[in-house]
């Protein structure tokens, strides 16, 4: 039983960060790989499959805010806590996508193995990376219809030339990170 875990949203501009977690337990679904590796249509498929299937599941969410506040860095431990914190169903092995135990403080710390590139090679950490994406392209494409000027459905927040464009002509919203090097001069301008 090895609960996978994955992130999703590392380095947008704007918008949550979402980590997965999955015990299929005993469930074998084809397909599973890297959710960048999928098409569209073919992660929902397997989204769909793997919160049927599955034997436990969480996602971890940390807002733009949460990640101004307390960076990065904590902000994946802290959603990475999110997210176990929600699976019920016993597990014997964490296996965390990278080289990061985002877990080392805490008392499931010693039961990890980091691995990367572990989204291509372990099938909880692929369903755990395909639930994460299609939770937050959700999200994101939720708040492009609040928010139609940026574009956010097609970019999903990361710094393209859209968005940067989009900032420009009218500004931030409370989706953006204030801290990332690109945005920190809109800083002083907006309350969180």
């Amino acid at each position: 039983m090895i609960l996978g875990i994955d992130e999703v949203g590392r380095g947008p501009w704007a918008g949550p960060l979402v980590v997965g977690a999955v015990v299929l337990g005993d469930v074998t679904i084809e397909g599973l790989t890297d959710s960048k590796k999928l098409s569209k249509k073919r992660r929902e498929v397997l989204d769909e499959r793997i919160r049927q299937d599955a034997a436990g599941y969480g996602l971890g969410w940390v807002t733009a805010a949460e990640i101004d506040t307390i960076g990065l860095s904590k902000s994946l431990v802290l959603a990475t806590t999110r997210a176990v914190a929600q699976i019920r169903t016993p597990y014997h092995e964490i296996i965390i996508d990278g080289t990061v135990n985002f877990l080392k403080d805490t008392n499931k710390g010693g039961y990890v193995t980091t691995i990367p590139k572990a989204d291509l090679l372990v099938p909880a950490v692929s369903a755990a990376s395909i639930i994460a994406k299609v939770a937050r392209d959700t999200y994101m494409a939720e708040q492009a219809v609040i928010y139609p000027e940026y574009g956010f459905a097609a970019h999903v927040g990361y710094g393209t030339a859209q968005h940067s464009q989009a900032i420009a002509k009218y500004g931030i919203t409370s989706l953006h990170r204030l801290s990332f090097k690109p945005l920190r001069k809109y800083n002083k301008t907006v309350e969180l």
